[in-house]
């Protein structure tokens, strides 16, 4: 296994932290898109029972639809929703985790990622659906965006300071402090571009997938391309979550002088020339 070299701290510019989210992405790729598509499997799966549920219903006769197989659809969808909850942490935790691990140096195994998540597993789960509810209650995205941008160091903090969620919250606010705005249009550019090459590869995809309609049937075309969306999304998805530790390693270089306590250490372990 080979040794993974550890990110160098420095403030980072706007351009520079782009650049240095798809070196760390390009540099372990295979890492990060792995663990990415192994989560978006089960995911998947529970989306295809749902979708099978739904056309089974569809393609029945009318008289033999009856409030059972009604029941059997909503169960199906509750299934898949709490198929889908139950792995939102590991979903955005695992590659978070693997972005701290490779920045510190570290080695990542899966099964490193699976215990660290389930470490946190309630914490983590907890801050997303707080996220959501915010959301939801709030009704404000002007808000919700000025919390939500305070808050992106949390997940990141909780794993590599090993500090609950109440203390990552409030600690990740102190470091955004003063900085808002910076982090908020970084988040905002990496939004817009993730958001415009996932367009582009599921159109760049959809063009064989729709010369197939020749050939299958509509229900056979919608699974591959669910396919299709699954495999893009686990390819595109852990850029942002990346961009997130780098982050919040820049916030604590800023606001700590992270770097220089690097640079201390390295010098500390260098072995002394004769």
């Amino acid at each position: 296994m080979s040794v993974l070299v550890p990110l160098r701290l420095r403030p980072l510019e706007i351009g520079d932290l782009l650049d240095e989210t798809f070196r760390m992405y390009r540099r372990h790729f295979w890492l990060f898109a792995g663990i990415s598509a192994l989560l978006a499997i089960p995911s998947a799966a529970s989306s295809g029972f749902n979708i099978f549920a739904v056309f089974g219903s569809l393609f029945q006769p009318a008289s033999q639809l009856d409030s059972t197989t009604y029941i059997e659809s909503q169960l199906a969808q509750i299934v898949a929703l709490l198929i889908n909850l139950a792995l939102l942490p590991f979903g955005f935790g695992a590659v978070t985790y693997a972005a701290c691990e490779s920045a510190l140096g570290r080695q990542v195994t899966p099964g490193g990622v699976f215990m660290a998540v389930l470490r946190r597993y309630f914490p983590l789960l907890g801050f997303f659906l707080l996220i959501v509810v915010m959301a939801i209650v709030f009704c404000l995205i002007p808000l919700w965006a000025w919390i939500w941008v305070n808050w992106i160091a949390v997940v990141p903090m909780m794993f590599v300071e090993n500090i609950g969620l109440g203390a990552a919250m409030s600690r990740s606010w102190r470091l955004v402090a003063g900085r808002w705005w910076r982090t908020f249009l970084i988040v905002f550019l990496l939004g817009v571009l993730t958001y415009v090459v996932r367009t582009a590869l599921v159109a760049f995809a959809v063009v064989p997938v729709a010369a197939l309609s020749l050939f299958f049937s509509s229900y056979i075309l919608l699974a591959i391309a669910g396919a299709i969306n699954v495999i893009v999304d686990a390819v595109v998805n852990p850029v942002l979550q990346i961009a997130v530790v780098l982050i919040y390693f820049d916030l604590r270089v800023r606001r700590e002088a992270l770097d220089l306590f690097q640079m201390a250490h390295r010098l500390a372990v260098r072995p002394a020339t004769p």
